[in-house]
């Protein structure tokens, strides 16, 4: 088999949160074709334990601990060097003394780019084709930050945007083919570089279906008489923090009003302080939880308000997959095609949020045109067969 280098930002295990089911599945089927070696960064200390598992699946590996504060310093010489802060938040002599001599060692042609600050690592003299998943438009979403912001935390954020922008497109000139997680992120970086449309393509993310069935017999962690409207994501990540806020605050309590029985569920790992201050009789912070499903199964819907968005929310996918009725925003759903026979609705006042769950709350069936899209559409082994065939006519 021919030898391929794989660098991805993190570690991709577990596949607990977008960007690491995202490079997990790749990296699984990858290994199937190519003799995988696999640099990447562990931010995580809890995620040291789970190496062997990407042991068993890649030719050779290299991880690198992430100190995160010692990373924010080290980004702040970006400010001087005219650079994206998110590119010397990565910068290691380790990880690129590695990196070279993997490409001298197993003479390596193709390297897999997971995220645009790993492209750092790869330089002409080392004579690869460089392919590129950039997953989402990242400098956008920093745009998008800013204009939530104000002062000195939206001029930073507008700078990365910036920066980070021409770091895409000068990357992207530079590699032999780029694509994104779904086609609405394809079209707008065509949008934003057209110089290098021709090289710009998508491979939609996946759902493990048979993991996100219906038909799993899981006890419900509610008590029996609660209606349940539930939120799952990373805790830690400021979109998600900024929807359960938004929901909690300025929507839950329209729907409380009418429903008095229902309750709201935010689970996830790792809740700031600001999530955590929303719990009451009513609201429900979670935590880590072993297993989102349960809290996925036996929920009422589940609703996605994300105001900051790009590429596909696997959150969305997975309660689809397991029939549930969704609500989210236009940003949230802006990577799935939101078909007219699907049960979801799509809102973006408050009013119209939560009138749209106070009718759903009434009616709990479960939605089998949800799962069925998600398997025609969003299946693993065929998007990553798109890559397969991509790299091998590269």
């Amino acid at each position: 088999m021919q030898d391929l280098l794989f660098l991805a930002h993190r570690i991709p295990y577990p596949p607990n949160k977008g960007d690491k089911i995202r490079s997990y599945h790749l990296l699984k089927y990858l290994s199937v074709n190519y003799k995988v070696h696999l640099g990447t960064f562990i931010d995580d200390p809890d995620d040291w334990q789970y190496t062997d598992k990407l042991n068993n699946l890649c030719a050779s590996t290299c991880y690198i601990g992430l100190n995160t504060l010692h990373a924010k310093i080290k980004s702040l010489s970006g400010l001087v060097t005219n650079k994206p802060l998110s590119l010397p938040y990565y910068k290691n002599k380790r990880m690129q003394a590695w990196v070279n001599q993997t490409i001298d060692s197993h003479s390596i042609s193709k390297v897999l780019i997971f995220s645009s600050v790993m492209a750092q690592f790869i330089n002409k003299e080392q004579g690869v084709d460089m392919i590129i998943d950039f997953v989402d438009v990242d400098s956008d979403k920093w745009l998008q930050y800013a204009q939530q912001n104000t002062g000195l935390k939206q001029w930073i954020y507008q700078r990365e945007a910036h920066y980070l922008f021409n770091y895409e497109r000068t990357i992207a000139e530079q590699s032999k083919l780029c694509f994104f997680v779904s086609e609405q992120e394809a079209t707008l970086f065509k949008s934003l570089a057209p110089e290098v449309s021709h090289k710009v393509t998508h491979i939609n993310n996946g759902v493990d279906t048979e993991y996100f069935s219906p038909e799993l017999s899981i006890s419900s962690p509610y008590a029996e008489d609660d209606q349940i409207i539930v939120f799952t994501g990373a805790m830690d990540y400021w979109a998600n923090v900024d929807a359960v806020i938004w929901f909690a605050k300025a929507i839950f309590p329209l729907i409380k009003k009418q429903r008095p029985s229902v309750k709201f569920y935010i689970v996830g790992s790792k809740p700031t302080k600001e999530v955590l201050s929303l719990a009451n009789n009513a609201i429900v912070i979670t935590g880590a939880v072993d297993d989102i499903r349960p809290y996925i199964a036996h929920a009422y819907l589940v609703v996605a308000p994300l105001r900051i968005a790009r590429g596909i929310q696997n959150k969305i996918l997975e309660a689809m997959a397991m029939e549930k009725y969704v609500v989210a925003t236009t940003a949230a759903m802006e990577g799935i095609l939101n078909q007219q026979d699907l049960a979801v609705s799509v809102a973006d006042s408050i009013e119209l949020i939560a009138s749209e769950i106070i009718t759903q709350l009434q009616k709990n069936l479960p939605t089998y045109q949800n799962r069925d899209f998600v398997q025609s559409m969003f299946s693993w082994e065929h998007n990553v067969k798109q890559l397969l065939s991509l790299l091998q006519h590269q």
